[in-house]
């Protein structure tokens, strides 16, 4: 699960699960653990530009992933929304050590750039690439509840 939501994603996650448009996707994108920035200070960041343009840096070694088999679930028994996606695959994965992973909406993949990437969630994830295949397990990357 989420260890932050970005504020620019509050309530907005599930519509975006849903990918509402035409050309759009989520994308899972990997970040240095050498100079991530706190959640304080990346939570404020309303595009992937943004993300990192401080010290955080992307590890674009393990190349980014569309997410696939996005579903968001209302689960009225336990009255909340979950949003999860098939697991991800790298093979033979090398670079840098990653500090964490975050989950951003695309809204036009033909035209993608980091600026129009918006990110929802942070996961902290401490993994050095060392050649080994990595599959990483998505069981409901996002969670909301609401308690009346």
């Amino acid at each position: 699960m989420a260890n932050i939501v970005f504020n620019i994603a509050l309530g907005k996650l599930a519509y975006y699960a849903g990918l509402p448009a035409a050309n759009d996707s989520l994308v899972l994108i990997a970040l240095e653990s050498s100079g991530l920035e706190t959640d304080a200070v990346l939570r404020d960041k309303h595009d992937f530009a943004a993300v990192v343009a401080g010290t955080t840096n992307e590890q674009t070694t393990v190349t980014r992933k569309t997410l696939a088999s996005v579903t968001v679930t209302v689960d009225d028994t336990n009255d909340r929304v979950a949003l999860d996606a098939a697991d991800v695959v790298w093979t033979a994965p090398t670079g840098n050590a990653i500090g964490a992973l975050v989950i951003g909406y695309i809204p036009d993949t033909t035209t993608p750039s980091d600026s129009a990437i918006i990110p929802l969630t942070k996961h902290d994830l401490t993994w050095s690439p060392d050649g080994n295949n990595f599959t990483l397990s998505i069981a409901d990357f996002f969670r909301a509840s609401s308690t009346a």
